[in-house]
């Protein structure tokens, strides 16, 4: 005779929330110090863009670095060019990614030898992929001198200019060869746990490989590849050292003229650039949580 299994007595609210109390009380170490010196960063810096600085008797609050820096001319052109970097560079680091990721699923699954290949861009900071990338392909650099050594040709006249251009084709060359194996790395976690069952079922029920790709591949890996994307240009965005070696004197990204206000040797000129930092941050911020939405909209209304 079948017996009907036991049922399970009710779990009680405290049960249910007790490891979610302890993940919390596990991360408040961690989250105080993050608090304390990010926000007590923001908090300094925003008192110093409103000219706080008793240092050199300057203790009046106002907003009139925050409006002389974004009615400045040269912020908007800078404004442009920090945007152009960052989307550039991300758009690119993430079509690539995708066809590397999708290209290499099958054999990158226990293969350490791809691991160790995707591991070396992420090993070097990007100051020594910049300092390398002078050295590459400056007029003077290794594969100008190469050129010249197979072509027989004046490099110096027509050898493009690939270093401090107008186009920052450097910059995106630093920026796309460090990105593209972390966004490769996200996205081989979440094809490597898909497994190949959908995309066999696709195939007998006929659909082609762009159908699979966009009906079962890059569903799966949308909200991975936008976290990644979201952290690319949020660094990119932000990052200083590369724009400063590489790029023009003018126009300037924000990170560089932030930098050259802060450390300008009139102290005067200084909650201009932390009012510029905190600009910078501002916008970060706000692409970060718009990014969250619009990745996460779509679950909750299915």
């Amino acid at each position: 005779m079948f017996t009907a299994p036991a049922s399970r007595p009710p779990v009680s609210p405290k049960e249910t929330t007790l490891p979610q109390k302890s993940i919390i009380l596990l991360l408040t170490p961690a989250l105080l110090v993050v608090v304390t010196l990010f926000g007590g960063g923001l908090v300094i810096g925003f008192f110093q863009a409103l000219g706080y600085q008793p240092g050199i008797e300057e203790q009046s609050l106002s907003l009139q670095h925050f409006i002389t820096t974004l009615t400045d001319p040269d912020f908007t052109t800078s404004l442009g060019l920090t945007l152009y970097i960052a989307l550039t560079s991300t758009l690119i680091s993430a079509i690539a990614s995708i066809l590397l990721a999708v290209a290499i699923n099958h054999w990158a699954a226990n293969n350490k030898i791809i691991h160790f290949i995707l591991q070396i861009p992420l090993a070097a900071p990007h100051l020594v992929i910049g300092i390398s990338m002078i050295l590459l392909i400056a007029p003077s650099g290794f594969i100008a001198r190469l050129c010249s050594f197979l072509f027989a040709v004046d490099v110096q006249n027509t050898f493009p200019i690939l270093v401090n251009d107008k186009w920052s084709v450097g910059i995106l060359l630093v920026y796309i060869w460090k990105e593209i194996p972390f966004i490769t790395f996200m996205l081989l976690t979440v094809l490597k746990n898909m497994g190949n069952e959908l995309l066999e079922a696709g195939a007998s029920l006929g659909a082609t490989k762009l159908q699979r790709f966009f009906s079962i591949t890059f569903p799966i890996i949308r909200l991975s590849l936008g976290a990644s994307c979201c952290i690319v240009f949020a660094f990119t965005f932000g990052a200083f050292e590369i724009p400063y070696l590489l790029g023009q004197t003018y126009p300037q990204t924000l990170p560089v003229w932030a930098y050259m206000n802060f450390s300008d040797i009139d102290l005067k000129a200084r909650p201009e650039g932390v009012a510029l930092g905190i600009i910078i941050a501002v916008i970060v911020i706000s692409t970060v949580l718009l990014s969250e939405y619009l990745t996460r909209t779509p679950n909750r209304n299915r």
